[in-house]
């Protein structure tokens, strides 16, 4: 386990961006009362770029530890917040036994988990996306330009079942794993791929692609397929906690703290072009 360290505030700038509305802005949450907090240690990885890893200089950083960070400066708690890393497979033990108040490290929520934990509300839902070649892209800039065209996604996959169902009319192929299915889609084996829109926004402009393809269409995101988004889990015991943290990503969310910190590490915008 990773020794715990004092999270200090980061210099802010504002810019927008379009994320998916999550809070109702005439929602009202109430900030509980916070007094008799000691300490509240979130815990994470250092395996699940862009949310959370180790930097060039050695420290924990990403997605999730710059909004702990805005989380305990919106409910000046500050000097009272740590976050700590364990792999993966220890979060739950170390949530249980009393080594943290809260999980931030992408944790999808299941029926199972919420018989035995509490969820914050989510902050970020990660949709589906189309990518297509840039020399043959569709004749059309929707997903009806893909009806009848063969559309690669990986096999058994949340987004081979949600592309069946959101799309009947294109040529599911399916693909044993993602490198596959993204050296088809180079290769012109298929007119589009469907899959993560996060890992294909980092694949489309990165290196690994060679300027090959871009985004299309969408975003797509469902519940049913894709879960409920990126949450944060506490103990059933910790509700006081929980309300507290709804009530900071709703002032998040309102003030555009949130959108800052998702520009920090998305290079593509998700739910855009």
């Amino acid at each position: 386990m990773a020794s715990a360290k004092p999270l200090g505030v980061a210099a802010q700038e504002r810019a927008p961006v379009d994320l998916p509305i999550l809070f109702d802005t005439r929602e009202r949450i109430g900030r509980p009362d916070l007094s008799g907090i000691v300490r509240l240690r979130f815990l994470t990885t250092v395996d699940f770029p862009p949310f959370n890893f180790i930097d060039q200089t050695g420290k924990l950083a990403g997605f999730h530890v710059d909004l702990v960070r805005e989380i305990c400066r919106e409910l000046a708690l500050t000097e009272k917040c740590q976050i700590q890393a364990v792999t993966f497979p220890e979060l739950e033990k170390a949530l249980v036994d009393g080594n943290g108040e809260a999980v931030a490290a992408g944790v999808a929520v299941t029926a199972e988990l919420r018989k035995r934990f509490l969820f914050s509300r989510p902050f970020m839902r990660l949709p589906a996306r189309f990518a297509v070649t840039k020399k043959a892209p569709p004749a059309g800039e929707t997903a009806a330009a893909l009806d009848g065209k063969r559309v690669g996604v990986v096999a058994a996959s949340a987004h081979e079942a949600m592309l069946k169902a959101f799309f009947p009319r294109v040529q599911a192929e399916a693909f044993p794993d993602r490198a596959a299915l993204l050296a088809s889609l180079k290769d012109g084996k298929v007119e589009a791929v469907f899959g993560d829109g996060m890992q294909l926004a980092f694949w489309t402009s990165g290196s690994e692609s060679a300027g090959c393809c871009r985004l299309f269409d969408g975003p797509y995101l469902s519940e049913r397929f894709l879960g409920e988004g990126l949450t944060i889990m506490f103990r059933k015991e910790d509700a006081t906690i929980t309300g507290a943290i709804d009530h900071a990503l709703l002032a998040l969310s309102r003030s555009g703290r949130l959108q800052e910190i998702y520009l920090r590490y998305f290079p593509v915008n998700l739910y855009g072009g």
